[in-house]
């Protein structure tokens, strides 16, 4: 593979232009990039102001796509995410696309609504069609849904099935940025404050084109079978946890589905991808595993009360399962 393709330097570009907006994120912007040439969903977590909605609206507005906005609320309607039938005045019923039909779907808050809503993304996340009075209706070939969530602790909030947890190929922690990067932040928004309504150009638009040119070299990235052992041994452990001692099964209740080793995959030669390579090396698997993993895998009441989580779990797994040679 051509480690100076050109898609792979629009890729770059689409990141450079993305953290000019968002400081301090980077690995964050990194993995929604991962995501969306991996064609997944991703969900971002996090506390209020940390820049989730900021991030994904930065990206749709240096790709040429179209950007809808699902704002959740306990009163949303299962219809005001796909939409519905409408009667016309000549009798005809007509389909009225609803905001998922877009190319990236921002669901807001998607834990502010009640499980009905939320699984109303389930069959447009997995299917990429939604079925509305028995018809079938296909979403755009460029489509994700990015959706943000408060974390489940904080008042108003609904946790999301593990069914749909299971959809987003990925589930990205967003933490407070650091002093040096949130004084950047006030120096950001202060500059486009002073800047706004000065008529300068944006630089154009990457094409979704570059997106498919992508995900075809992504294709063609290689895993050899010692790296494809390693991560269904990762995705084993989570399974049975026993074999790796008494914490970790006192830890994991259940562990991650055979979509978590899709993901692992998925993630993990994207990755490889970006960092100019053709093959995939285990600590490709290991950059990306927490982010595949830590909402497939269920917790036990020991854990909780060890003040143990998800990524420390995965934390340990990493640590005991070795890469066979």
């Amino acid at each position: 593979m051509d480690a100076g393709s050109t898609a792979r330097d629009s890729i770059r570009d689409l990141e450079a232009r993305i953290n000019q907006d968002i400081i301090g994120q980077k690995r964050v912007v990194e993995r929604i990039v991962i995501a969306m040439l991996a064609n997944g969903n991703v969900l971002l977590e996090g506390l209020p102001g940390l820049a989730k909605t900021r991030a994904i609206k930065s990206l749709s507005q240096n790709l040429e796509s179209e950007f809808s906005r699902i704002q959740f609320t306990p009163d949303l309607l299962p219809s005001d995410v796909t939409g519905g039938e409408i009667l016309r005045q000549d009798g005809q019923f007509e389909f009225r696309k609803g905001p998922v039909f877009g190319n990236l779907v921002l669901a807001d808050e998607i834990n502010r609504a009640p499980p009905k809503v939320q699984s109303a993304l389930l069959e447009a996340m997995e299917e990429r069609h939604v079925t509305v009075a028995g018809k079938r209706y296909d979403l755009p070939p460029l489509f994700m849904v990015l959706a943000t969530q408060n974390p489940i602790e904080q008042e108003g909030t609904y946790p999301l099935p593990e069914a749909q947890m299971d959809r987003f190929l990925m589930h990205v922690r967003i933490d407070y940025p650091s002093d040096a990067d949130e004084v950047k932040v006030m120096r950001l928004v202060r500059a486009e404050s002073a800047t706004s309504g000065s008529g300068k150009e944006p630089p154009p638009k990457i094409t979704q084109q570059v997106i498919f040119d992508a995900r075809a070299e992504i294709d063609r990235v290689t895993t050899k079978d010692v790296v494809e052992n390693y991560m269904v041994a990762l995705i084993a452990a989570t399974r049975r946890p026993a074999a790796l001692g008494d914490k970790l099964k006192n830890w994991i209740a259940i562990g991650a589905s055979p979509r978590g080793s899709l993901a692992l995959d998925r993630c993990s030669r994207t990755y490889a991808w970006l960092k100019g390579r053709d093959y995939v090396t285990p600590e490709d698997v290991q950059a990306v595993v927490h982010d595949c993993l830590r909402h497939r895998v269920s917790l036990g009441y020991e854990a909780g009360a060890d003040g143990v989580d998800a990524d420390d779990v995965l934390d340990e797994v990493v640590k005991q399962v070795a890469v066979a040679v």
